[in-house]
């Protein structure tokens, strides 16, 4: 039996930051990049990895950078991109 009127929480859009210039450092700081449940294999080297793209893509992040250096024009498309940046705490 289920309770009536319980809205599930829904978890709130995981949505790109910036995409980093040709050999600069992706942030991947959020939590869900990283699945701590299953391995899946890179989708460009093919190794396992926990970490997940954006979009859910699984790649490990040095593969994610060496891409963006290597396609800086498809790169733009925003297939790896960083988090977004936190907002500012306010003092008070």
């Amino acid at each position: 039996m289920t309770r009536q009127g319980r809205a599930k929480k829904e978890k709130p859009p995981f949505e790109p930051g910036l995409i980093p210039a040709p050999g600069e450092l992706l942030v991947w700081r959020d939590g869900q990049h990283f699945d701590r449940f299953q391995d899946l294999d890179c989708v460009l080297c093919t190794k396992p990895t926990p970490l997940r793209s954006h979009s859910g893509e699984a790649a490990h992040k040095a593969c994610a950078e060496g891409w963006i250096a290597a396609n800086p024009v498809e790169a733009c498309l925003g297939r790896f991109a960083s988090d977004l940046a936190p907002k500012p705490k306010s003092k008070g």
